[in-house]
């Protein structure tokens, strides 16, 4: 799809058709029961998460919140001696680190009553998403100054804790007085929000968004990885710069201006403004932008204002907010230069499947994303990526993370991507049984999909990497190639690797393999393979040198390759000797922390296609090369 087609989708040019839809949607929607004699309170009383137990693990289902959880709550906040609450609803359906539309109810509104009305509540049960709601005090919303020490105190809560868990990015929606409160956190918080909606919204004031503009984002990490260090003269990113898709609905003409310039030149934004039936004046983001955070999606963002009123509770407008917000996602939430919007996937539109399967007496989710592109290309021989999220990180969470989903959708790619299981907490993931899930996961691919056996791939993101990595010591013959991101692994001083807990002997053979990690990664991924630092990559790249019959200095070229957005990609490539095909890659991203980037998953991409494997009955594995990626018959080269 084309920036302009991703514009025109994003200003709702079906804007009737799509009203029409939803309108018949929420109407269809089955009537929520209601308390006896209590018609102002649809949802019930809340329960109450002040001091309550952490909930209980609940494996009876795959990648869901516990049903414990499911419903509505409170939870209390003691700001300036006064007691104030935030309301939390959790859809039956919710997984873990789902998405969640923060939203600032108006003055003089009964909160569940509003959130039924609106049709919020049965937009969080079809989504099966999430809702934080911030309430006014006992005297109605004050100036955004005065709300600031609660909204921080309910965001951090909402945020980190053990009743549900978050994607980590959120949706913002700002009712009346209660939406300048808003705003202003999102000003202090920008690479924490997807996209932003205020409804009757005064704004903020000039000297308020002055004293952040110049604000800059340094290479400091969140205080687990290696601090990123610029090159001289190198321009930081400001607050000012950070795209943030934001529709203001009837705003207060006479003081919404300062907030409406401060976001328009955020977005990049400041160009001839087009007219939309449902968003109003759009200020597009501009053609050729060079804002840090669209460098792989392009110029998708925009500001806009609809002058006309809505009802708070109108569900058209709620259902017309959803579609705006929706339309994105966004990803890595501390470190600006790996900070990126792009488009969020759509499931139905993509044929996407969420899958179960039981793995050792558990069941697991995953997804199977068969593109229509999969049966152009390769008829019935498409090739196949499994991806391992990194820890804590869902299927669903990583698929829009990664942005997988695009590169299938233009190479033909059948994409799987596995689940983790329930770790340290009953509310988050990590890996487990991967083995046996995979083993599980081929078998189920091999026999149900048009798919090519002697193209099968694996990725993954940090601890998805280390199952990557491990496989391709333990058992090369899986895969016919790997490329995987910030986490790499070697044999022990015994000659094994471990997974999921049990020793396997490293095989000794080769792989095509390619790590890409960020200069702000993991401590022991800290420089290159040409520094003092002996560390695991160092470790990694030795092990696979040695199975190719190389060393170091048969690198391409020792200082590098530059490619991508600023350079921002540093990448070495050794050869085979004999053939002159690659075999080993390595790339640095100089430009970001331990989170993954959708820039990264083409570049991985184009490497692993070239590759297939025959595994013979002895278990004996002979490997060939494509330079077409298999798009040109007999072209491959045995390696």
């Amino acid at each position: 799809m084309s920036a302009i087609d991703r514009r025109r989708l994003l200003q709702g040019a079906a804007a009737v058709a799509v009203t029409a839809t939803l309108t018949d949607q929420l109407r269809s929607a089955p009537a929520r029961a209601h308390g006896a004699g209590a018609p102002a309170d649809p949802l019930g009383p809340p329960g109450s998460l002040d001091e309550r137990p952490f909930p209980a693990y609940d494996y009876s289902r795959a990648n869901k919140l516990p049903r414990e959880m499911t419903g509505y709550w409170s939870k209390s906040f003691e700001v300036a001696g006064a007691t104030r609450t935030a309301k939390v609803y959790i859809s039956a359906e919710t997984p873990i680190r789902s998405y969640y539309t923060v939203i600032a109810v108006p003055d003089g509104v009964r909160t569940a009553e509003f959130l039924a009305r609106s049709g919020w509540v049965d937009v969080a049960d079809r989504r099966a998403e999430g809702l934080f709601v911030l309430e006014p005090g006992p005297g109605g919303w004050g100036p955004h100054a005065d709300e600031a020490v609660y909204v921080e105190a309910a965001m951090a809560f909402h945020q980190n804790n053990r009743y549900f868990s978050i994607f980590g990015l959120h949706y913002l929606v700002g009712y009346g007085a209660g939406a300048p409160a808003l705003e202003a956190w999102a000003v202090a918080h920008p690479l924490r929000v997807i996209g932003q909606v205020f409804v009757d919204s005064t704004g903020l004031d000039a000297d308020h968004l002055a004293a952040y503009a110049d604000r800059v984002f340094d290479g400091e990490t969140d205080g687990s990885y290696t601090t990123v260090e610029f090159p001289p003269g190198f321009d930081l990113i400001r607050y000012a710069e950070t795209v943030l898709p934001t529709w203001f609905i009837h705003p207060d003409r006479r003081t919404v201006g300062a907030s409406l310039a401060y976001w328009k030149q955020a977005n990049d934004a400041v160009g001839r403004p087009v007219r939309d039936r449902t968003l109003g004046t759009v200020y597009p983001q501009r053609r050729g932008s060079d804002r840090w955070m669209t460098s792989y999606a392009g110029p998708i963002s925009q500001v806009a204002v609809q002058e006309r009123p809505v009802g708070a509770t109108s569900r058209v407008a709620t259902g017309q907010i959803v579609e705006f917000l929706t339309a994105y996602t966004r990803y890595e939430n501390f470190f600006a230069y790996g900070n990126q919007l792009y488009e969020r996937a759509d499931y139905a539109k993509l044929g996407v499947e969420v899958r179960t399967m039981m793995v050792e007496g558990f069941v697991r989710e995953y997804l199977v994303h068969v593109p229509r592109s999969a049966h152009r290309r390769w008829g019935d021989r498409a090739p196949v990526l499994f991806v391992w999220p990194g820890n804590s990180q869902t299927d669903k969470v990583f698929f829009d993370a990664a942005q997988w989903w695009k590169v299938a959708e233009r190479e033909g790619i059948v994409v799987v991507t596995v689940c983790e299981q329930y770790s340290n907490t009953s509310v988050s993931v990590s890996h487990r049984d991967s083995h046996a899930f995979y083993r599980q996961l081929r078998e189920v691919v091999t026999a149900e999909y048009p798919v090519d056996p002697t193209r099968f791939y694996s990725t993954g993101q940090s601890a998805g990497s280390s199952v990557t990595q491990n496989f391709a010591i333990a058992f090369p013959e899986y895969f016919a190639a790997v490329a995987s991101t910030s986490f790499t692994a070697a044999p022990s001083a015994a000659g094994t690797v471990s997974i999921d807990g049990v020793e396997h002997p490293a095989s000794g053979r080769m792989i095509p393999n390619y790590q890409i990690y960020g200069y702000g990664d993991l401590a022991f991924l800290e420089g290159t393979l040409w520094d003092d630092i002996e560390n695991s990559l160092d470790s990694w790249a030795r092990y696979h040198l040695h199975t190719n019959d190389l060393s170091l200095s048969d690198v391409d070229d020792v200082d590098g390759e530059r490619s991508g957005w600023h350079d921002r990609f540093v990448t070495w490539t050794w050869r085979g000797r004999d053939t002159g095909i690659p075999v080993l890659k390595v790339t640095r991203n100089v430009y970001r922390s331990h989170n993954t980037m959708p820039e990264e998953s083409p570049l991985m991409w184009d490497f692993l296609k070239h590759y297939s494997s025959e595994t013979g009955a002895d278990g004996s594995v002979v490997r060939y090369y494509s330079p077409s990626g298999f798009r040109r018959p007999r072209d491959r080269k045995r390696i």
